[in-house]
């Protein structure tokens, strides 16, 4: 649908676009219990958007682009998560509890691989009606496993070896005395802050350095920042994890893992030594050196979560326009770049940055990364030749411009951006408030 004109149809399809809106088809699936960028000490994070919305594709005049915007939301679903400290009795309670989900979800996949009737509500009940072990744990954890495997996603068999993760509806828990009460268990929390409101629901789950944790989805009102006119382009690279157009907002990873290496390659190397024989119980050294190298490891995460969390609050902050390029690092998993790339971590900086995009009211526009590397930034020139990655520095034989490949890259991604910025000013003004979320879709476009 272009912006100068529409079908009767198609303003009504906007019509009811602006008075339901939704969730991006684009914002990534997340793990059930773990929301994008939740962690502790952090203020909660959009698990899902609050309101519902169909996200709206507009071509561009003048242009083979198509902005995808996503309607802005005054309301955010959220995770909290608290650490909890759950004694003998309660761990004990909350792994059978896990088993109990477990069995059911594999009863589900197991119907669907054999294309039988799936496992209903009533089939649940005649099935804690046979066997007591099942009808021992809560009905409202297995009502919600079974309401999970209808959404989508992957549905793999759950083993032994899987961590828990135990869902609960608002009446399966409650909260009192600042003690988390679930059937069979009352559970000290950590109240390291406050819950903005009542929660709708809980899951707890284990990590694999073996601490739990309660994860409360709550609402929250967006808070906007103040208005700015300042625009910023980011190019995702190996070397320098995010070059923008304005240097002291580059992002240049601390290399954590490369830090702690030296630590995760003795606790692996111990786990190797005392690797137990197929069908043999673990020793105790084995799961103790298993437990440190998940400490490790979860260490590091933490370190880069707090660190890429810190640099997209700050670009969130300074700019009210945000073009990045649209990069999948997926494909140099198989490649010599891939413990260099996991360092970087630029797919957490890319969600991160538009979560907190989101929540501020900020415009993000993804561009294709097609030529953003071979082209000018001040002329528009395309290169004759492609560049090798170790040519890091852009020569423009058309007007002399010589600079940073990474930083002209950025400046490209910006200009691409400012170019159809007035045809999106229209869009995000007019159709859309501000905080939408645009996609430049480029239909056809070689990559390299």
């Amino acid at each position: 649908m272009s912006l100068n004109g529409a079908t009767g149809q198609n303003r009504l399809d906007v019509k009811k676009t602006r008075k339901n809106t939704k969730v991006s088809s684009k914002t990534p699936r997340e793990t059930p219990g773990f929301s994008r960028g939740e962690e502790l000490g952090v203020s909660g994070v959009p698990a899902r958007m609050g309101a519902e919305s169909v996200p709206a594709q507009r071509q561009l005049p003048g242009t083979g682009h198509t902005l995808e915007e996503v309607p802005r939301m005054t309301t955010y679903t959220v995770r909290y998560n608290y650490r909890i400290r759950p004694g003998k009795h309660a761990e004990h309670v909350l792994l059978d509890e896990w088993h109990r989900c477990r069995w059911v979800w594999n009863q589900l996949v197991t119907a669907r691989k054999q294309r039988r009737r799936f496992f209903s509500s009533a089939d649940l009940t005649g099935a804690r009606k046979r066997l007591p072990w099942l009808a021992a744990g809560s009905q409202n954890v297995q009502e919600q496993t079974a309401r999970e495997f209808s959404g989508k996603g992957r549905r793999n068999l759950k083993s032994k070896r899987d961590l828990p993760s135990i869902p609960y509806s608002s009446r399966g828990f409650s909260i009192r005395d600042g003690r988390l009460r679930v059937k069979g268990a009352v559970i000290p929390v950590v109240w390291h802050r406050e819950l903005p409101s009542e929660p709708t629901s809980v899951r707890i789950f284990c990590e694999a350095d073996g601490h739990w944790y309660a994860s409360f989805v709550v609402r929250v009102d967006r808070q906007e920042l103040p208005a700015s006119d300042a625009a910023i382009g980011i190019d995702w690279g190996v070397k320098v994890a995010a070059t923008t157009t304005s240097p002291e907002h580059d992002f240049h990873s601390a290399g954590h893992r490369a830090a702690a290496q030296k630590e995760l390659t003795r606790y692996q190397r111990m786990m190797a030594r005392r690797k137990p024989k197929p069908g043999k119980a673990a020793s105790k050294g084995y799961r103790r050196a298993k437990l440190k190298a998940a400490k490790a490891h979860k260490r590091v995460s933490r370190q880069r979560l707090h660190d890429t969390r810190q640099w997209a609050r700050k670009i969130v902050a300074d700019h009210g326009l945000i073009a990045v390029e649209d990069f999948k690092p997926g494909f140099l998993a198989k490649t010599t770049m891939a413990r260099k790339q996991a360092d970087q971590a630029v797919g957490l900086l890319s969600r991160e940055l538009d979560t907190y995009a989101r929540q501020a009211g900020r415009t993000v526009v993804s561009v294709p990364p097609a030529y953003t590397t071979m082209t000018c930034s001040d002329c528009g020139a395309i290169a004759k030749a492609r560049l090798s990655l170790s040519e890091r520095v852009f020569q423009c034989y058309v007007c002399g411009l010589v600079l940073d490949r990474d930083r002209n890259a950025a400046r490209t991604i910006l200009a691409t951006a400012e170019r159809l910025r007035a045809g999106a000013e229209t869009v995000r003004h007019s159709d859309l408030p501000s905080g939408s979320v645009g996609v430049l879709v480029e239909p056809e476009s070689p990559r390299l």
